[in-house]
């Protein structure tokens, strides 16, 4: 399915309008969009009985990170920086040693 045809059956989910052949065809056609027909009809019946709100906050959910994992993940972050900055340090010291 293109995506042009979610995009527009989104769109009209948002707007709390039915989900149709006719609806998706003119979103589509006022956006410049050639239609397909046949991918119109297949859209609107392939989500007909589909709960779009269950999937978008299922979606959402299991992809936004809570505030203490992206907390968690930069304070790792940090830490890795700083063992590189530390072996550098290392290694230059090393260099010195060798050459001062």
């Amino acid at each position: 399915m293109g995506l042009e045809y979610i995009h527009a059956a989104l769109l009209l989910h948002e707007a709390k309008k039915d989900i149709t052949e006719e609806a998706i065809s003119k979103i589509l056609e006022v956006a410049g969009v050639k239609v397909d027909k046949a991918m119109a009809k297949v859209t609107a019946e392939n989500l007909k009985g589909v709960n779009i709100d269950e999937i978008l906050s299922s979606a959402v959910s299991s992809q936004a990170p809570t505030t203490k994992e992206q907390t968690k993940e930069v304070e790792e972050k940090k830490e890795e920086k700083k063992v590189e900055e530390e072996k550098k340090e290392e290694a230059a010291a090393g260099l010195s040693a060798l050459f001062g």
